[in-house]
């Protein structure tokens, strides 16, 4: 009788990310001091205001059951008015707005609601890594569409058969790793495309207040024919630094939101009732509190892009979100071996380009998640090793003696 392995052929593997863990743990355990720099996750505080309001709603005895749909409706009229207010669409809070338990919830749930198995979805290959693990629990075949020198798709070139196929485009920009950022006229194209072939456009959009000028960030939802194919996710994780709590909200299309609700209903109760009153609060706070932590993540950029740059490294310097995104030096394609070898020598610790798809080789992404002395500190030891190895990779004619140290890394 053949071993039994209680494994679905769905289940992503573990990939770069879980090399890049045992890598930073490794560099502790020698005495290294490390500047994480690899993780997302903000190091801002969150708003009093959502603090205070958790802190009533445990001692609120109605906050104690399980919460169903009713139980959700403060948070979506929030969310409803808060959309308004920036983009001047007033939604239907029952039918067009959706509660997560954070917007990467959302989406897994999302895709396995609107497509079946074997059903294409338009992608990027550069993407968040939960994109490429949601995809395949979902069952659907990623179609990737070709990108610009912008990081944007090039929805021209997109191949007809592809368009057949697709049941879903997943778009996110602000984008992460890149920092990209899309202009209205794009999303008005990605629209115009999706209901021309029958395609719902989910937009991630949890980067929507990190943009660093004083336009707002486009939605697709509220542009011309928005509301009958556009699925739009929002999170509080970036915008107020709630990224523990796990909460978000969804936006759009009725057909859509009643799928994905319906998807949802014998997986999850929503969310604490505590933890919306937190969203709530936020929603409801001045737009020059979000404008004031954009400046932070600005600033930030500036200062470790300005200072790789005087370094000579290769820097694009964003105008959105709270990432850079490097290629690595000519010869120097192994971002994996580099990250792993940069972490153990120098204590910094990157993101790998690999884990946000295949499209990603040879790039590292920088998170700007310490303060901006710690920042410049960062950028001079990785302009070093990038020189160090982009010497020895020239060296060796194709970059050997990098793999050749990161395995010892390893």
């Amino acid at each position: 009788m053949s071993e039994r392995k209680f494994r679905s052929r769905r289940v992503p593997s573990p990939g770069v990310f879980l090399l890049m863990d045992e890598a930073k743990t490794r560099a502790r355990a020698a005495g290294v001091t490390v500047i994480d720099l690899s993780i997302g996750a903000s190091d801002l505080p969150p708003p009093p205001e959502a603090l205070e309001a958790l802190k009533v709603s445990v001692d609120d005895p109605t906050t104690h059951s399980y919460c169903l749909k009713s139980g959700t409706m403060p948070l979506l009229e929030a969310a409803t008015e808060w959309y308004c207010a920036r983009y001047n669409m007033q939604l239907d809070p029952a039918t067009e707005a959706l509660s997560l338990i954070g917007a990467q919830e959302g989406l897994a749930h999302a895709l396995m609601a609107v497509a079946d198995p074997g059903d294409g979805i338009l992608m990027t290959d550069i993407a968040y890594p939960s994109y490429f693990g949601a995809v395949q629990v979902a069952g659907l075949v990623p179609l990737y569409m070709p990108l610009g020198h912008d990081f944007l798709p090039l929805l021209e070139q997109v191949p007809a058969a592809d368009l057949a196929r697709a049941r879903v485009m997943l778009l996110n920009y602000p984008n992460n790793p890149t920092s990209a950022v899309a202009p209205r006229a794009f999303f008005q194209d990605a629209v115009d495309l999706c209901r021309q072939h029958k395609i719902l456009l989910i937009h991630d959009n949890p980067y929507i207040d990190l943009v660093f000028g004083t336009e707002p960030s486009p939605s697709p939802l509220c542009l011309p024919g928005g509301r009958d194919c556009v699925l739009e996710l929002f999170s509080f994780a970036k915008s107020y630094h709630l990224g523990g709590f796990r909460l978000g909200f969804a936006l759009g299309n009725h057909e859509a939101v009643a799928s994905l609700e319906a998807l949802k209903a014998p997986i999850d109760f929503n969310q604490y009732k505590g933890i919306m009153r937190m969203g709530v609060a936020c929603l409801k706070l001045p737009q020059e509190v979000v404008r004031r932590d954009a400046l932070v993540w600005q600033r930030r950029a500036e200062a470790m892009g300005g200072a790789l740059q005087r370094e000579g490294v290769e820097v694009r310097l964003p105008t959105a979100g709270m990432y850079l995104w490097l290629p690595l030096p000519p010869g120097v394609e192994d971002d994996v071996a580099f990250c792993q070898h940069l972490v153990a020598t120098t204590g910094v610790a990157l993101s790998p380009g690999q884990g946000f798809g295949p499209g990603g080789r040879g790039y590292v992404r920088v998170a700007l998640v310490q303060p901006e002395a710690v920042l410049k500190a960062a950028a001079g030891r990785i302009a070093e090793a990038m020189q160090r190895e982009a010497a020895a990779a020239a060296a060796s004619r194709g970059g050997n003696s990098l793999v050749e140290v990161g395995s010892a890394a390893a």
